[in-house]
């Protein structure tokens, strides 16, 4: 295997992580109103269970995002420099979101009133919803074709955004998301709340599969995803469908552990979509050509410096994700306090 795969692999590892366990942290954001508990204290607190399931985790999981962000720069110049000027808006929105919704969930706690703290519970939402719908819709473009300049730029405008197949893909992200965020506080909440996020999250998972199966039908009516592996992408779409299937399943039946094992697979399958379905292109136009490895990555010389780096970071996040989840293991309010 070449340097540059190699590189390729741990950039789309990186974006995965992000995927799984960020995306829980977006899907909580957008349930917590959803999810208060119940009686009085639900009055007292509204939507505090889903914050506090993410809380010990909160943040932290950027660490995955800005290590995608160190590759991409580092090891991939040319493909950071198109992708960024080609996604502007999108990348703003996402950034937005990311401000917006870490702002709101530290300041909730400070409202004094009940109209105050609706407030930040809807920006809360935003918070969460924006970037989930981005990076749906940022994948969406991606598979189905970013088109090409004659001065071999590319461009994104409205145009390509306002179609059905990426407007398909911003819905099943965003809901799969949310669903992906209700298995995660029904995983991590106490008894009272385990059925209720399971039946919203299998709800969920029904209406992310119909955004999906539009999305597979346009492809196959030639206006969806443009792949370049179709064997590859075929076997990831089935192995997508089968982990919500298997999540939808799972929810139904009280099994927490399978249920969100289940989602982190389907939240982490559009990047393999992605990768094997379009290898060696990172970028691809419609027609089927575009930016490939070899004329995104940096130089070898690079690569090997970079690579230094590489063995200490990885590890160094690894160990800190398994470490915060060992520290922070249980239901809420078993072993940590309420945070939000």
């Amino acid at each position: 295997m070449s340097l540059e795969t190699v590189w390729l692999a741990l950039l789309g590892l990186l974006l995965t992580g992000y995927f799984v366990l960020g995306g829980y942290d977006y899907g909580a954001q957008m349930l917590h109103p959803f999810l208060g508990r119940d009686g009085q204290e639900e009055k007292r607190t509204s939507g505090n269970a889903a914050l506090d399931a993410i809380a010990p985790f909160f943040l932290g999981n950027e660490v995955w995002l800005v290590g995608f962000a160190g590759v991409l720069f580092g090891a991939f110049p040319h493909l950071e420099g198109t992708l960024l000027t080609a996604m502007y808006p999108l990348i703003v929105a996402i950034l937005a979101g990311l401000v917006v919704g870490n702002a709101a969930v530290q300041l909730r706690r400070r409202a004094h009133s009940a109209g105050g703290r609706r407030t930040w519970d809807a920006l809360i939402v935003f918070g969460g919803a924006v970037p989930a719908v981005s990076w749906g819709l940022v994948v969406g473009l991606l598979l189905n074709g970013v088109p090409r300049r004659a001065d071999d730029s590319f461009h994104i405008g409205a145009g390509e955004v306002f179609t059905p197949f990426v407007l398909a893909c911003g819905a099943t992200a965003m809901l799969l998301f949310a669903a992906h965020g209700a298995a995660f506080v029904a995983l991590r909440s106490g008894p009272e709340l385990v059925a209720r996020a399971s039946r919203l999250g299998a709800k969920l998972l029904i209406g992310a599969a119909a955004a999906g199966a539009l999305a597979l039908l346009l492809t196959s009516f030639g206006s969806g995803a443009s792949m370049t592996n179709r064997t590859a992408s075929v076997a990831v779409t089935a192995l997508f469908a089968a982990s919500v299937a298997a999540a939808w399943w799972h929810l139904h039946r009280g099994h927490g552990v399978l249920a969100f094992a289940a989602t982190c697979t389907a939240t982490a399958l559009p990047v393999l979509l992605l990768g094997a379905g379009q290898y060696p292109y990172l970028l691809i136009t419609h027609a089927g050509a575009g930016l490939d490895i070899e004329h995104a990555v940096t130089d070898d010389a690079t690569l090997k410096i970079l690579s230094g780096f590489g063995v200490l970071v990885v590890p160094t996040i690894l160990a800190y994700q398994f470490w915060s989840w060992w520290a922070f293991r249980g239901r809420t309010g078993q072993r940590h306090p309420s945070y939000f």
